[in-house]
């Protein structure tokens, strides 16, 4: 994974078309930013007194602390970084799934997952492809607080726990037949969530809007469509029609109802996107994306300072108290 990411999308790896480099490392801190150089949300007299002691206008330090928050948020590159490996790793799960599920009977008709349960052999090709999603949403959920944080944070949390005890519990149960099918019902949506992902970095318009609704197609009729009506009635109904409860029957269908929940939350965002899609006629940001500060915000007009000579400070803001001496600490020329 970390060798996937820098030789794909990190700083050390290849340039990309529509990609920005990363930024380079903040400039030394402002007084009053608290340790470590961390910018803080200071109030009106704070700002003012901090402009007055290093000779600048009230709009010049608002705007030296917006683009200092910004610098702590996550750069495109990391974010095309991040959305590569998961494109790469998503892709080929799915196929590689696809051609492991592809010749057993359960596939096509999911009742069948039943039969001579729970005497039913593993296979070594499912054996390896569970324990390959097993690690990776393990290290999905190690690594989560590293990752690009968005506004679903806590549903990802919720999502990686639910998907890794229902993981492990079917295999322990020997439920890896309904088990796969949920795996290759998540995976199909998710390759090409990433590929969206990777065209909108790199700023490819055309390619995006067509593979955000593609996605949003395969999503809402895998997620919506498919799950409830084949692994919940299969699961709830179909799993109990020739014999009693399974062990773990009200666990593992409370487990995968959590995930229908979640499926109906993002879809509820994906909705968002398509209504803001119909409207300006183009994919817009991700609705769990945090939004930069402009410089402009907060009704300021901001006017960019003209080279000061000297480092004297400018003529409309504040100058350094200090009497005979310019903002910069310098004594003026005689």
């Amino acid at each position: 994974m970390v060798t996937t990411q820098q030789l794909v999308g990190c700083p050390g790896g290849p340039r990309w078309p529509g990609v920005p480099p990363p930024p380079g490392r903040a400039g030394s801190p402002a007084p009053g930013t608290g340790p470590g150089g961390h910018a803080l949300h200071l109030r009106e007299p704070q700002m003012a007194f901090l402009a007055a002691q290093c000779g600048l206008t009230l709009q010049q330090t608002r705007r030296w602390f917006r683009r200092r928050r910004n610098q702590d948020r996550p750069c495109l590159t990391k974010k095309f970084c991040e959305a590569s490996w998961r494109f790469l790793f998503y892709l080929c799960s799915f196929f590689g799934g696809l051609s492991v599920l592809y010749h057993e009977s359960w596939l096509w008709t999911p009742v069948m997952c039943w039969d001579n349960y729970p005497d039913q052999p593993l296979k070594p090709g499912l054996y390896y492809w569970y324990l390959l999603e097993l690690s990776f949403y393990i290290s999905l959920l190690i690594t989560l607080h590293l990752d690009v944080k968005r506004k679903d944070f806590k549903e990802q949390v919720a999502h990686h726990f639910v998907t890794i005890t229902l993981i492990v519990f079917s295999y322990s149960a020997n439920l890896l037949r309904i088990g796969s099918l949920v795996l290759l019902l998540h995976d199909a949506s998710d390759y090409l969530l990433e590929a969206c992902k990777i065209f909108n970095y790199t700023r490819w318009r055309k390619a995006c809007d067509t593979l955000f609704i593609i996605f949003s197609l395969v999503f809402f009729y895998t997620r919506l469509v498919l799950f409830p009506t084949q692994i919940l009635y299969t699961t709830y109904y179909e799993s109990i029609a020739s014999s009693g409860p399974f062990f773990g029957y009200y666990f593992f269908n409370g487990l995968l109802m959590m995930l229908q929940l979640l499926h109906v939350f993002w879809s509820c965002l994906i909705l968002r996107m398509i209504y803001s899609f119909t409207k300006k006629g183009q994919m817009e940001k991700d609705v769990r994306s945090d939004v930069e500060e402009a410089d402009s915000s907060d009704g300021d007009v901001v006017q960019e300072s003209l080279p000061l000579k000297n480092g004297a400070a400018p003529t409309d803001g504040p100058r350094s108290r200090a009497p005979g001496r310019l903002a910069n600490g310098h004594a003026p020329a005689t």
